[in-house]
């Protein structure tokens, strides 16, 4: 499926998780809403006219693909925006405490560590196995796939282990549609934040948030304009985002089209075999992993190594310090074969 895809075919990329990759037929339909949007602006923009339907109509199929209810589904650029929203919407006190996963996303301890910082609450972090919430904990944050090592965690177990205890809980699923099978209804997190644009590849700018209904209500908008009022839905109060092209987020049910049309359930499974079967010469930090894996990277200087990989090799793969130390971490979809994980593991032994 090489072909399918717009990457540069000089570069052996095995950095899906960064950014994705968007195929042919997704990024021609995405770039046919921007001619149908620059044709005739009003028309397709003006919320009295045909934005909402044509959102509606993604949403839908989106939900569908998530296992959720369309009800319970809002459009967002990305799963940052979406965590944003839900955290800085939170009204924390002084001595609550805010438990997060120790392989957290280094953009969202920066979050977290301002929200408490404002809040006057406490973080703290541990392991996902370690996530029991205590009497002061009010939040719970982790990720569905963590973000370094491509480690899956049972989010819907811990979940329901909050609900009782009446904890919040924040699930960042930013690797997660397109890359497992999601029930986001059953998994039960009171707010869910996703990507489309990684693992579902769609184009850059879509994401999503998901929200309990009785989380809906105390989740702010990033911005609060047009669609807001007190009888709007919740999908509603999140619609509106300034002047901004939605084709990404139309092209998103094109996208889950091509998923389909290519029994992408398959590729998931060749992917993982693939990573699973690559005789890469570093320690591998999960046995739990789909198609993302970290390795651990013991090297007396990474940057230095990613740089030769690139540049001598080149080869995209990302190599980065997390809590535990310093990573590289090799992600696979369906353009890549056994050559490019033959090529990165010549690579390594040469360095």
């Amino acid at each position: 499926m090489r072909d399918d895809f717009l990457l540069d075919p000089g570069v052996i990329y095995l950095n899906h998780g960064s950014f994705g990759a968007c195929p042919r037929p997704v990024f021609e339909a995405y770039q046919a809403y921007q001619r149908e949007l620059e044709r005739q602006p009003v028309e397709f923009l003006a919320l009295e006219r045909r934005l909402p339907e044509l959102l509606d109509e993604a949403r839908v199929a989106l939900a569908s693909y998530v296992g959720a209810s369309p009800d319970n589904l809002a459009f967002v650029t990305n799963a940052s925006s979406a965590i944003n929203a839900a955290a800085r919407s939170l009204r924390l006190e002084p001595g609550e405490e805010v438990l997060m996963g120790d392989d957290e996303y280094g953009g969202m301890r920066i979050l977290w560590n301002y929200v408490c910082a404002r809040s006057g609450a406490h973080l703290a972090e541990r392991p996902f196995e370690e996530l029991d919430p205590g009497p002061r904990t009010r939040v719970i944050f982790c990720s569905h796939i963590e973000w370094s090592s491509g480690r899956v965690n049972d989010v819907a177990a811990l979940c329901r282990r909050a609900r009782e205890a009446g904890v919040f809980t924040i699930v960042d699923g930013a690797h997660a549609p397109g890359q497992i099978e999601l029930h986001l209804e059953a998994i039960g997190a009171d707010v869910y934040a996703g990507n489309c644009h990684k693992w579902m590849c769609a184009p850059k700018g879509s994401g999503f948030l998901h929200a309990h209904r009785d989380a809906q209500r105390l989740i702010d908008p990033l911005i609060v304009s047009w669609d807001w009022g007190d009888g709007a839905a919740f999908h509603e109060l999140h619609r509106w985002q300034g002047t901004r092209d939605p084709s990404a987020f139309l092209a998103v049910q094109d996208a889950i089209a091509f998923l389909a049309s290519n029994d992408w359930a398959s590729v998931r499974t060749r992917c993982h075999e693939l990573l699973a079967g690559a005789a890469i010469p570093l320690e591998p930090l999960t046995d739990e992993f789909v198609q993302m894996r970290g390795f651990r990277v013991e090297h007396d200087d990474p940057p230095e190594l990613k740089r030769r990989l690139y540049d001598e090799h080149r080869i995209e793969v990302p190599i980065f310090e997390t809590q535990h130390g310093w990573a590289l971490r090799v992600s696979v979809q369906a353009y890549n074969d056994e050559d490019d994980l033959r090529a990165l593991a010549a690579a390594l032994s040469e360095s």
